[in-house]
């Protein structure tokens, strides 16, 4: 019989153990969440709603123009003749794929017109997202003449090679 009040004993200590490290968790996490809501970080709150929007978002799709080849502005009393050339990446949707690949003419037209106008030397000192900059201004630009919308969503710049 005393085995048995000693047996006992240590599982209710156990059980209610087990309840205080149990709580203390809870409160810990608890303590935690609302840390991060005092401190403004909202993040720890919205992670989980990101992850179910990233999933109800279509998977973008990517196109690409190959070797876009164009013969840059000579500076004044430079003899040499500079070519770049470049490879494009559209980005695109699934749903807007079939009307991107029908536009990549354009696409390619409208690159070699803005690229072509380039100087050698404002070329060689700028960056691959200042060509990607210049590169979607002049598509808006050509999309908003015709009046309507671009079946994209930017353009890249996958190789680039100045000579």
């Amino acid at each position: 019989m005393k085995n048995m009040k000693i047996i006992i004993a240590f599982v209710l200590v156990a059980v209610v153990g087990a309840g205080v490290a149990g709580g203390a968790v809870w409160y810990m996490s608890k303590g935690k969440e609302d840390a991060a809501e005092e401190h403004g970080d909202k993040d720890a709150k919205k992670k989980p709603a990101k992850k179910e929007e990233k999933k109800s978002e279509e998977p973008p799709k990517y196109l690409t123009v190959d070797k876009v080849v164009v013969m840059l502005k000579p500076a004044p009393g430079d003899n040499l003749t500079h070519y770049l050339s470049a490879d494009l990446v559209v980005a695109t949707t699934a749903k807007r794929e079939k009307e991107a690949k029908e536009n990549l003419p354009l696409l390619r037209s409208v690159a070699v017109r803005t690229l072509s106008g380039l100087p050698m030397a404002t070329a060689k000192v700028m960056t691959i997202d200042q060509f990607a900059g210049e590169l979607n201004k002049a598509f808006d630009a050509a999309f908003e003449a015709e009046g309507r919308e671009k079946p994209f969503d930017e353009v890249m710049i996958g190789k680039l090679i100045l000579e």
